[in-house]
């Protein structure tokens, strides 16, 4: 059977008149005739299992929508018509992933109709009460077996939260350099080195080689600011001193402010830190005023760590390293992979201050940090040493 364009387009606005009337057998034959004709347009394929679907005949629904699925596997409707057949079926799970699918598409897609968005609110709405029954059925069954909140090591609970979507999967992604067959640890505690107590026990004396710097205004700078020859950073905080910091080491040599903190500088020959022409050893004072939002980002490389030493630790500042939030408290250290997503805020009342330091990343051993430092030092001599904004 032949149909031209016009036809066809009269056939299938006739079957959506009749669908939405309710005259649902009238509105199959006429899309099931343009199916099987031979014409310009596409068939009719989500109306035509809308048809079926209201005439009762849900296996001819299905069979058509996974014909439809194999052609456009984002088709919005017919993906959560799908789901809503499973969903009937008892089979959440599977309802659950079609239903993500379609509203992934839909974030693709853009505006879409009042009627689709809808439905979309709705799919949306059973996939989170859904994802909460199946939260709250691993939780029971976990306590029953003892294994309740306060049982379970970090290590497992960071799994079970990515399990439930509470939080996402945060893996290393420097900017610069990557290091393979590392392990993805964001916060390292602080008992894995034996040197630190070195340097906290001196932070006292830290503390008033920082506070007198403050007392005469003098050493600090934004710490986002332009490098010459390279674009300008398309960071809020460009300029800004609400973050500043004051270099003690850079780019591997001391500067006029390591003069003035000596005792700072003595204490951080206890660190395996990076010696680098160009590049490291690298130390500074990092200062954030209140109300500041470090926007979330990543480190140039993943063969360091970053070490803080909190001196001016006031309540209401935080820091998060991919899935895990910890706050700075006056003379413990923490150290972190910042080539995961990091951000930091303080909403205190007052300025945070940290000694920042880079080390070696522990798992690296002798060998690579000698290849390690003559690549990195090829590298600085090519282009120069890059920035962590």
């Amino acid at each position: 059977m032949e149909m031209s364009g016009p036809e066809a387009e009269d056939a299938i606005l006739a079957g959506v008149a009749a669908l939405r009337q309710g005259r649902a057998a009238e509105a199959r034959r006429l899309f099931e005739q343009v199916e099987r004709a031979q014409c310009p347009l596409p068939p009719p394929w989500f109306l035509l299992a809308q048809a079926c679907r209201q005439t009762g005949d849900r296996d001819a629904a299905e069979r058509i929508l996974d014909r439809l699925l194999a052609e456009e596997p984002r088709h919005i409707g017919a993906l959560i018509m799908k789901g809503d057949f499973l969903r009937s079926e008892g089979d959440t799970r599977a309802a659950i992933s079609f239903y993500g699918t379609a509203l992934s598409a839909a974030s693709e897609a853009g505006p879409v109709s009042p009627g689709l968005a809808e439905e979309l609110r709705r799919v949306e709405a059973f996939s989170r009460e859904a994802r909460s029954g199946f939260e709250k059925q691993l939780e029971d069954r976990l306590a029953e077996a003892g294994f309740g909140p306060s049982e379970r090591g970090p290590r497992f609970q960071a799994a079970l939260d990515i399990l439930t979507g509470r939080k996402p999967v945060y893996l290393q992604e420097p900017t610069s350099f990557y290091f393979p067959g590392l392990p993805q640890i964001p916060f390292y505690e602080r008992s894995s080195f034996p040197w630190l107590g070195k340097i906290e026990a001196a932070t006292p004396a830290i503390r008033a080689e920082l506070e007198a710097l403050l007392a005469d205004d003098d050493g600090f700078r934004p710490y986002v600011r332009e490098t010459p020859g390279r674009p300008r950073p398309a960071n809020p905080l460009f300029n800004d001193p609400a973050w500043s910091v004051c270099y003690l080491l850079d780019n591997g040599e001391p500067t006029a402010f390591a003069q003035r903190c000596p005792r700072t500088v003595a204490a951080l020959d206890a660190a395996p830190m990076p010696v680098i022409a160009g590049r490291s050893p690298m130390a500074l004072f990092s200062l954030l005023r209140p109300g500041v939002h470090i926007r979330p980002h990543h480190g140039l490389l993943n063969t360091r760590l970053i070490c803080h030493l909190p001196l001016i630790a006031p309540g209401g500042c935080r820091l998060r390293v991919g899935g895990e939030e910890r706050s700075w408290e006056e003379g413990k250290a923490l150290i972190f992979d910042d080539s995961f997503e990091h951000e930091a805020w303080n909403e205190g009342a007052g300025t945070r201050v940290v000694l920042l330091f880079e080390i070696w990343r522990p798992e690296i051993d002798a060998e690579e940090r000698e290849a390690l430092t003559v690549m990195y030092e090829a590298i600085t001599r090519y282009h120069g040493a890059p920035r962590d904004y």
